[in-house]
């Protein structure tokens, strides 16, 4: 799956992330991956990213969502952490998990497009 924009929206968060000195201690982030399905295959993907849940909670707290009313077909990952850093690490770490690549093998077969959301809680 490719991006549609030649922005590196890693790099920008890495960028703000790293620039903000004033973090708190019981700051968190949300960050949703968004994944907008082919007609029909949000129920394959939906099976394989819970197939793999159990194996991604032990490093982070997950959950997956679909939409109900929205657009047609879209799944998400939701991850909550206090560190992007961690969620970095996090990220090359369960690329290379074999456990995890056979639960999500042949997930972009049903996926058009994505994107990823980076929020962080205000309080």
């Amino acid at each position: 799956m490719q991006s549609n924009t030649s922005i590196d929206s890693t790099r920008i968060w890495e960028h703000n992330y790293s620039s903000r000195n004033n973090k708190k201690e019981n700051e968190m982030y949300v960050i949703r991956n968004v994944f907008k399905c082919k007609p029909g295959k949000a129920g394959d993907v939906i099976g394989k990213f819970k197939a793999a849940l159990p194996m991604m909670q032990e490093i982070a707290k997950h959950r997956i969502l679909v939409d109900e009313v929205a657009s047609f077909w879209t799944v998400v990952i939701e991850t909550e952490t206090n560190d992007l850093a961690t969620f970095e690490k996090m990220l090359k770490e369960r690329g290379g998990r074999q456990d995890v690549m056979d639960a999500t093998q042949g997930y972009v077969d049903g996926v058009q497009s994505g994107y990823r959301e980076i929020f962080r809680t205000v309080e």
